[in-house]
């Protein structure tokens, strides 16, 4: 019925899906995987706020507003 339809796999594709399938067995505390979670998870969320906060305060002082108080 539906036959001569074989599936010719990526190596590299399933290569990489056996190591994301082991990732918590093959993941190390390092100096190089805590200045990445520093930087991706804490510096640039950080400094997205900030900019974002600053943006806001421009706006509110062109138009004479009182500055807003934002949590962080």
């Amino acid at each position: 019925m539906g036959g001569g339809m074989e599936v010719n796999k990526n190596t590299h594709i399933e290569d990489w899906n056996a190591f994301r399938e082991n990732l918590e067995h093959k993941f190390r505390w390092n100096r190089r995987s805590f200045a990445i979670i520093g930087i991706f998870g804490i510096a640039i969320p950080v400094l997205v706020y900030k900019g974002i906060v600053k943006d806001f305060h421009m706006q509110d002082e062109d138009y004479g507003r009182p500055y807003k108080k934002y949590g962080l």
